[in-house]
């Protein structure tokens, strides 16, 4: 990008609103509301009224508002205080780009750019987080009174002004009236002139940066500052481009992140600059810093692009995507499953051929994930580790001799080849005739089993395929020793390109799945098979066959060696020629007229080009494809003569807690009241637990317990005169060695009184009456106050444990009263209790209809009892498993009830109570199976 000014601050966000829907292809629609509308020649003939609706529910006018830009810079729009400040301060940088001395211009006006950056990053960024989460800077607008010309006259009629002077022809027209208007949307408008303060110095104090820092490189020959020249205004062009198609698209309301404040219902078209890269302004929105890098021709310009680049993407992942999938990735509601056989998969049942293949498939898209999480107990990650280990020491510990560096680079070459041919002969008769699962059959093993050995194959041959090629860069390179300039350039792009496959391998992963990553197209019929593009693949047919290869190059540059160029080179044709003859064939023979011919980034080029070069370029094309298909075909006779003898040759031979400071009342600082306590009666503040159960021993009560997952009820008495900000946390009773004030936080584990007075929902929730009037217990002529609340979900603790409630004053940790304590339990089923060895082996069906009666009210629990995610019987399919903290509960719960001990992704796999009770009763009937107590729960006799 050229200028942050120039930027669409939100366009991420619309650009990744697929990001959640994996069959969107080129155009995407948005669940429930739709935010913004494609212009046609229609709608700039006739305008449409476009209408918002808040959190709550209202229905208003959205008018109409301008850009930025023209709305500072064009004499057409009316100017207003803000304006004029604004320019101002504008005025004030560029002033001193005069002013300082030379020496000083980069470091003052480099310190500027980080400081509007971060601004920009962590500044806006911290806005919006709190207003997606919490909908605070409508609550600090509420609250302070802005918009209220009863309770500040003056302060409402300047920002009623600063607004209508903005939109002067909808107040005009009647559209908008400020009185009448939303408070989410007038929160917008103010919102919107921070903004404009920010990303507006951010642009202009780094070109002031770059012209500081610009000069012509000692003894560099006009042809390549001419290049240098050429480039840079070509890459500034490219972003100008960027931002005014994504501005077509995406309007004021995403320009200016609209969506955190209110929603619009319109239709959303994404075309343009949205088919040819995720998140386009953020990602090759930014091309023009890196064309006012090369027009700079400094490395400071350049490192401080990269910098600010890197914390776009920063607030990007943590500001803008979470608002994303919240807002319109949220979760399917539960359905209702068929129930699953009570059989093993890989066993013989009855049934029709769809629903065997359906079950098959189902079971290789939803088991245990190899790539991600590293388990030294998985052979296939303990062979890769292994492997690597030697290849790193061998690399390390061995000289660089010219015969060691051959061998290095013949191990790169063999691995490369091996990967190509021998992978891609596998992949090719599983494809034709099921060849490597006839051979695993033969010895009477199953399919599972199969694809098993499979992916671990697959997996070390491409760990070490990588793993070899960086091997041999490493015994290539050497430090660099002259041209200091042009080296630091070549590593700095090498780095660049690594990163860049590393994201593009990322982001295959993210939309192929563990199925896609391993070819599981290859061995497992879909019952219907279908083609989609998401995610990358929304933009690139083959990402690999380029960025998917960058990181080749990118060594290829580090170590500036023939010998790795000609390796890069042939690992990037390989590359190419297994994508041609491997997986082209078989997704034509699979999915045939469902592959579309142009990926998005092409289209979207085409469409840019004047008629007579895109029919060129259609021309060339071609020609080009001719050429390919002839070569095709004479490696395709070449390679079935010799596919016979090269199968059976390869035959033979045989895979974290951000916590938000605001969710803490007290901001996790200790504050002890001396003073104003003697006016509070210390008496009269409790709390008592309503829903607690009394453990009774003997006949005599002896302490208080809670089921698992169950929401506390509690109720609380204070003073009348007692603090708006007290609240109620929920602690371990153990972690508080004081009785006077809590020292530790709460961990978002607690509920303010009253409402309206902290500037989080987090506080109010779980409120359920306040401030009620009664008579005191034990004054009965004195009256208190009383109230409800009820701690569930994220506010509870999900583990056994003793725990209290401690009822804190004024939002400070002054403790005003503790509750009695209580266990939370998880109570034991039957069938995780020792049995006998006859007991143990009852009928399966039994067995699993008791888990099933007492696994389900557990598990509801779980999923916080919420209808839209939470089983509705033990059929149903879970709902929200992409947040891991419900199978995390789950597991908890089984492995307390039954003493059998799963991973959340065995949950995430399963779906249902019905299936996760059958695994149940499965690793109960296993020798193995451990009790709570550690021992096993049918240990054989010796």
């Amino acid at each position: 990008m050229a200028s942050s000014a120039l930027e669409g601050p939100n366009g991420a966000s619309l650009g990744d609103r697929s990001k959640g829907d994996k069959k969107m292809e080129a155009s995407t629609e948005m669940k429930d509301v739709e935010v913004t509308e494609s212009v046609n020649d229609e709608d700039v003939s006739k305008p449409r009224k476009t209408f918002g609706r808040t959190p709550d529910g209202t229905i208003f006018v959205v008018p109409q508002t301008h850009d930025m830009v023209s709305t500072l810079l064009s004499p057409r729009q009316p100017k207003n205080l803000s304006d004029i400040l604004i320019l101002v301060i504008l005025a004030i940088h560029i002033i001193l780009l005069f002013l300082l001395p030379p020496s000083l211009q980069p470091s003052v006006l480099g310190c500027l750019f980080v400081l509007w950056r971060t601004s920009y990053n962590f500044g806006i960024g911290y806005l919006l987080r709190n207003q997606s989460n919490h909908k605070r800077l409508v609550w600090w607008a509420r609250k302070s009174g802005i918009f209220d010309a009863k309770r500040n006259p003056r302060i409402c009629a300047l920002v009623k002004h600063e607004i209508e002077a903005k939109i002067s022809d909808e107040v005009k027209s009647g559209d908008y009236v400020f009185e009448e208007t939303p408070i989410e949307y007038n929160t917008w408008l103010v919102f919107r002139r921070v903004v404009d303060l920010v990303l507006m110095c951010d642009f202009v104090s780094y070109v002031l940066f770059a012209i500081s820092c610009a000069h012509v490189p000692a003894g560099e020959g006009w042809g390549l500052t001419a290049g240098r020249w050429v480039g840079g205004i070509v890459l500034f062009m490219f972003n100008l481009w960027v931002k005014l198609d994504a501005h077509r698209v995406v309007k004021d309301y995403a320009w200016y992140w609209g969506d955190f404040f209110f929603l619009i219902d319109q239709n959303l078209t994404f075309d343009g600059v949205f088919e040819m890269a995720p998140h386009p302004m953020y990602s090759v929105g930014y091309a023009g810093y890196y064309g006012i890098s090369l027009i700079a021709a400094s490395y400071p310009v350049l490192f401080i692009s990269l910098a600010a680049h890197a914390a776009q993407f920063v607030f990007l992942s943590i500001v803008e995507n979470p608002h994303i999938d919240k807002t319109y990735n949220t979760p399917a509601p539960r359905r209702r499953s068929t129930p699953p056989p009570t059989r093993p998969l890989s066993s013989d049942g009855k049934g029709s051929c769809t629903a065997i293949l359906a079950d098959d498939y189902t079971h290789a898209v939803k088991e245990r994930r190899l790539i991600g999480k590293f388990d030294m107990f998985y052979n296939t990650h303990l062979c890769a580790a292994l492997l690597i280990f030697y290849l790193v020491v061998g690399a390390v510990v061995t000289p660089n001799t010219p015969m060691v560096k051959v061998i290095f680079l013949l191990h790169a070459f063999g691995w490369r080849v091996w990967h190509t041919i021998g992978i891609g002969s596998i992949l090719v008769g599983q494809s034709q005739n099921k060849a490597w699962f006839r051979h695993f059959l033969k010895f009477g093993q199953t399919r599972e089993e199969a694809w098993d050995q499979w992916k671990g194959l697959y997996h070390v041959s491409l760990v070490m395929c990588h793993a070899s090629f960086f091997a041999a860069g490493w015994k290539f390179y050497s430090l660099p020793a002259g041209q200091e300039g042009m080296s630091l350039f070549r590593h700095t792009l090498g780095i660049l390109l690594l990163a860049l496959q590393a994201w593009t391998a990322a982001s295959i992963h993210e939309s192929l799945g563990e199925f896609g990553w391993f070819f599981g197209d290859f061995f497992f019929e879909q019952p219907t098979p279908h083609l989609t593009y998401s995610g990358i693949y929304r933009y690139l047919n083959n990402p690999e066959r380029l960025i998917g290869s960058a990181g080749i190059w990118g060594m290829v540059l580090i170590t500036s060696s023939q010998e790795i160029f000609m390796l890069g080179l042939f690992s990037h044709v390989c590359l190419l020629l297994f994508i041609q003859f491997v997986e082209r064939p078989h997704m034509e023979k699979l999915y045939g007229g469902q592959i579309r011919k142009e990926a998005g980034v092409v289209k979207t080029i085409k469409k840019a080009m004047p008629p007579p070069v895109a029919d060129g370029v259609k021309s060339f094309q071609g020609s080009i494809d001719k050429a390919l298909a002839d070569v095709g075909e004479f490696i395709e006779e070449f390679l079935e003569t010799a596919r016979p003898k090269l199968a059976h040759g390869v035959m033979g031979v045989v895979k974290d807690t951000q916590l938000l400071i605001s969710h803490y009342p007290a901001r996790l600082s200790l504050t002890f009241l001396a003073d104003g306590l003697a006016d509070y009666d210390a008496q009269k503040y409790s709390i008592a637990i309503l829903n607690a159960v009394r453990e009774t021993k003997g006949g005599v009560a002896t302490s208080l317990s809670v089921p698992f997952g169950q929401p506390i009820r509690i109720a609380w008495t204070a003073p009348v005169n007692h603090s708006r900000l007290d609240w109620i946390g929920l602690y371990r009773i153990a972690d508080n060695a004081s009785r006077e004030v809590t020292k530790i936080a709460s961990m978002g584990r607690w509920t303010a009184l009253c409402r309206d007075e902290y500037d989080t929902d987090i506080a109010e929730k779980g409120i359920i009456s306040t401030d009620i009037k009664t008579r005191s217990p034990e004054k009965p002529n004195e009256e208190v106050l009383t109230g409800e609340l009820e701690f569930g979900g994220d506010k509870i603790f999900w583990s056994n444990g003793v725990y209290e409630f401690r009822y804190h004053h004024d939002g400070k940790h002054k403790v005003m009263a503790i509750s009695l304590p209580f266990e939370v339990i998880v109570n034991k089923a039957p069938l995780a209790a020792d049995q006998t060895e006859e007991e143990n082996f009852i009928d399966m069906q039994e067995m699993q209809e008791s888990v099933e009666k007492y696994l389900f009210p557990v598990v509801v629990r779980c999923f916080d009892r919420d209808q839209d995610i939470a089983p509705g019987d033990v059929a149903d399919e879970f709902g929200g498993l992409g947040d891991e903290k419900y199978a995390k509960r789950i597991v908890y719960a089984v492995k307390e009830m039954f003493g059998v001990d799963f991973a959340p992704e065995v949950v995430q796999a399963d779906g249902n109570v019905r299936r996760l009770a059958w695994r149940i009763c499965n690793a109960k009937r296993a020798p193995f199976s451990m009790n709570t107590s550690g021992t096993p729960s049918s240990a054989p006799e010796r």
